[in-house]
């Protein structure tokens, strides 16, 4: 079984917000496949589906976003889901609004979400899609910036991100992670 975790925080104060970006692809590809998160265990809402003939668990966790890994762990565990069959998906200070970048390792790069995956799993060896979401322009801390929403400005090019991420993601079930890297990363 394969494992999407999109990160965020949960609650309607941090819906549209820049961190909840990894949010709203699951809910994207709950929505292509006419599903919902209908368990709520292990710190998260999830599902478990066949999607293009692979199961697969989509997860929120529901811990807020520095405390992720509290959510994925267990969860893993209980499933017998491996490291590699984990793909993580969040938003990226360091990517302009649009842009997505898929990795198949890395360090957390300052994320705490990421850090609190890499501090659960013990390894920092899982894959990752990055959804950009660019820096403050202006003096606003950055935190103060990741909890905002979108500008107007931004909403094309959030959605056209949100859906090329949730196409790898689909992708990602049917090939391997090197093919959809190639693909999405071009």
């Amino acid at each position: 079984m394969k494992c999407i975790v999109g990160l965020g925080n949960p609650g309607k104060k941090y819906q549209s917000t820049r961190h909840n970006i990894g949010f709203m692809v699951i809910d994207e590809l709950l929505s292509r496949h006419n599903l919902k998160l209908d368990k709520d265990k292990f710190k998260g809402k999830y599902t478990i589906a066949t999607i293009h003939g692979e199961k697969v668990l989509l997860l929120e966790p529901q811990t807020y976003m520095n405390l992720s890994g509290e959510s994925l762990r267990p969860l893993m565990d209980y499933y017998d889901v491996a490291v590699e069959d984990v793909l993580v998906v969040y938003d990226e200070l360091d990517l302009p609004t649009g842009k997505i970048r898929l990795r198949q390792k890395g360090g957390h790069g300052g994320h705490n979400g990421i850090r609190s995956i890499i501090t659960h799993l013990g390894t920092k060896d899982f894959k990752r899609i990055r959804l950009g979401v660019g820096r403050p322009t202006s003096s606003i801390p950055v935190v103060d910036y990741v909890l905002g929403d979108f500008a107007k400005a931004e909403q094309e090019l959030v959605q056209e991100s949100i859906a090329k991420a949730a196409d790898a993601c689909e992708n990602w079930l049917e090939k391997s992670f090197d093919k959809v890297m190639n693909d999405f990363n071009a």
